[in-house]
């Protein structure tokens, strides 16, 4: 069976595009295959726009995305797995989807499946709240 995660990036792009919000991507920058500029990997990720005025020629693929972009006015050519796509989402209120790294499944949370990816760990470290019988 094909994992979701291509389908799942299409549709939240998508959506996002429809609702005048900027699609982002957070891509394992290490992942054999990709093709991004070195200088803005952080931490083994980084993070590109994919909105229809920041890139030319994207192909959302089944395998691997492609896309043209402008780094400090220098055209590069942007590619990579699918696979190395950890999370879409939208730039302006975080909504869209982190993928587990080995199957491409959304990372279940609670009720709801979106999460943003800058707020992931913040969210991990965060204690279930405790109720305390007061007499």
């Amino acid at each position: 069976m094909t994992t979701t995660r291509p389908y799942l990036i299409r549709a939240i792009n998508e959506w996002a595009c429809e609702n005048d919000l900027t699609p982002h991507l957070l891509v394992n920058a290490l992942e054999k295959g990709v093709v991004v500029p070195t200088q803005f990997i952080n931490d083994g990720q980084i993070v590109l726009n994919i909105s229809p005025s920041a890139v030319q020629g994207i192909e959302l693929g089944n395998e691997w995305i492609l896309f043209s972009a402008r780094f400090f006015g220098q055209s590069m050519n942007i590619e990579g797995p699918v696979s190395a796509v950890l999370a879409i989402y939208a730039r302006e209120n975080g909504q869209g989807i982190y993928f587990h790294e080995e199957d491409g499944t959304p990372e279940p949370d609670g009720d709801n499946d979106e999460i943003n990816p800058v707020n992931k760990q913040a969210v991990k470290k965060q204690e279930k709240p405790r109720l305390k019988v007061v007499k």
